[in-house]
């Protein structure tokens, strides 16, 4: 690679980073001061100089944005439940935008891709897995590029290795039986090695060899969440995540530089190299993106406040992706608007649908981003504004596709990554599992008395679902089943109705009074007894 070429490809997704000229100098510093915890606001003004006079030269070429801020969309949707709450500073709907199709890492978004994978079957050590097959490893990371649009598998290949942690992953004979086979294969675009992540030097090292772009299953996976996302919050997360591998790339080609002498040459005055002035650039992005999303975490905050003060239970609907959960919601709730998609990852932004048990309770259901193996630390942690609403439901239920062959390995990864989210015992303890897809079994049985069979599809096993939702949620909730003796002359009724779950109501005409049966939760008692006192 030429190092004019390099100095391109580098230029071309540099007019992305730079978004500190005047108007969003002041933003940047405000927000670096108050995630790095800067104490005086002289550094602030000093940090915002800087940025002025190492960048003056660069603002021609690298174009001029400012993050302007205002309030925001609502984050909550479906059957009535819109949530208001205040949310200054936020990320206009152009910004964002802007910021989610420019920020796409070289290679990702080029088009289509004919696609060879590789899966290194790991046959000892740390990273060997006993829970599945390298067979149906290849057969998930098939699943992963068919998922997206143009890409299509061209060949695939297991093959085994002793020294996964070395650069080349493979030893010298296997490496080189790979390379023949990747090149004796016609139209081959893209090599996806189906390995949680590369490192900047494997990456490097095997493009320079195959002449292709090589993916790892980081990559692949943001490229299904960017063309599944639709909000704000879902961009500002992807484009969260991608930030890894725009700094992967970066090393990749200030390498390339560095060995033509060009990598470590100072830019105009400033006293930085390019590399610097990128790593920078890249902080800042990485810090506006991190202000933003911490602001809609003190939304959601905002919005299960006023779920909680309305005491509506909140179940959260999660499991491996593609198991069916928004099926199973559309099912138990009668949403029309939901339209399942048999693909993965069709749902990555939480939303919400009301639904009612049998005692004719209110309660909401959370669709949930889906769960993946070996899915990278980095991306949970990007998404975590998004996986929090787990942590604050009233009950959890675990969706699984007991049709698929690798059913039990994807139980394991989802209570993994329940583990790593440190959801509370009580939610773990209390976590209604669901076999999903019974259907598409011949006479299914359960080996888990505690699981509950069903089929979202079919609508089989759901009264059964709902019984055992409203059982837990009572104990969850502390709500009460209460017989209450009222005045029909008087608004004790109506209110009930409103504020409470009405089952039943025996009428006294002769008295003009009424025994209502009511589910009602502590609060709304106490509010009831003040309101009409013990009668």
């Amino acid at each position: 690679m030429s190092f004019l070429t390099a100095l391109r490809r580098i230029s071309s997704w540099m007019p992305v980073l730079q978004r500190s000229c005047t108007r969003s100098c002041q933003i940047g510093a405000r927000a670096t001061c108050r995630l790095l915890h800067t104490p005086h606001r002289t550094h602030a003004v000093n940090t915002c100089q800087q940025q002025r006079g190492a960048t003056s030269l660069q603002t021609r070429a690298f174009g001029r944005s400012a993050f302007r801020l205002k309030s925001t969309d609502d984050l909550s949707s479906s059957n009535g439940f819109n949530e208001e709450g205040e949310d200054e500073d936020f990320l206009e709907d152009s910004e964002v935008e802007e910021l989610f199709q420019q920020q796409i890492p070289a290679g990702i978004g080029e088009g289509q891709h004919r696609v060879f994978i590789i899966h290194p079957d790991v046959k000892w050590g740390s990273r060997k897995q006993h829970l599945t097959t390298a067979e149906l490893m290849m057969a998930e990371a098939e699943g992963l590029v068919n998922t997206l649009e143009n890409w299509t598998v061209v060949d695939k290949m297991i093959l085994s290795t002793k020294t996964p942690e070395k650069k080349r992953i493979f030893g010298k004979g296997n490496f080189q039986t790979l390379t023949e086979r990747i090149r004796q294969t016609a139209g081959v675009t893209a090599v996806f090695v189906n390995v949680e992540r590369l490192s900047p030097l494997s990456e490097r090292e095997f493009e320079e060899v195959w002449g292709v772009k090589v993916f790892d299953r980081y990559s692949v996976v943001l490229h299904i969440f960017r063309c599944n996302a639709r909000t704000k919050e879902a961009k500002l997360q992807i484009s969260l995540a991608e930030i890894p591998l725009l700094r992967s790339r970066l090393k990749n080609e200030m390498a390339n530089l560095d060995q033509q002498g060009g990598g470590s040459r100072y830019i105009g005055g400033s006293g930085e190299t390019l590399y610097e002035i990128q790593q920078r650039l890249l902080k800042e992005r990485e810090i506006k993106i991190r202000l933003a999303l911490e602001k809609l975490r003190k939304k959601r905050h905002l919005l299960r406040s006023q779920r909680k003060h309305r005491e509506f239970p909140v179940v959260s609907v999660l499991g491996y992706t593609n198991c069916g959960k928004t099926t199973l919601i559309k099912a138990l709730t009668g949403d029309t608007g939901l339209q399942p998609r048999n693909q993965l990852f069709a749902t990555l932004d939480v939303t919400v649908h009301a639904g009612q048990l049998p005692s004719h309770m209110t309660v909401l259901y959370v669709d949930t981003i889906g769960f993946l193996s070996q899915l990278p630390h980095q991306l949970i942690d990007s998404f975590s504004a998004t996986l929090e609403d787990i942590k604050h439901s009233d009950l959890l239920i675990h969706v699984r596709d007991i049709s698929h062959p690798e059913t039990a390995n994807q139980k394991v990864n989802v209570l993994n990554v329940l583990k790593n989210l440190q959801i509370p015992d009580r939610l773990m303890n209390s976590m209604i599992e669901v076999h999903n897809k019974t259907d598409l079994i011949t006479n299914y049985e359960s080996a888990e008395p505690a699981a509950l069979p069903i089929s979202a599809l079919e609508g089989r096993g759901l009264e059964q679902l709902k019984e055992a939702v409203e059982e837990e949620i009572l104990k969850a909730t502390g709500k009460q089943i209460l017989d209450l003796k009222v005045n029909l002359s008087s608004p004790q009724l109506s209110w009930l109705y409103k504020e409470a779950t009405v089952q039943d109501v025996q009428v006294n005409a002769d008295e003009g009074s009424a025994v209502v049966k009511v589910i009602i939760g502590t609060a709304a008692h106490g509010r009831y007894k003040k309101l009409f006192g013990s009668r």
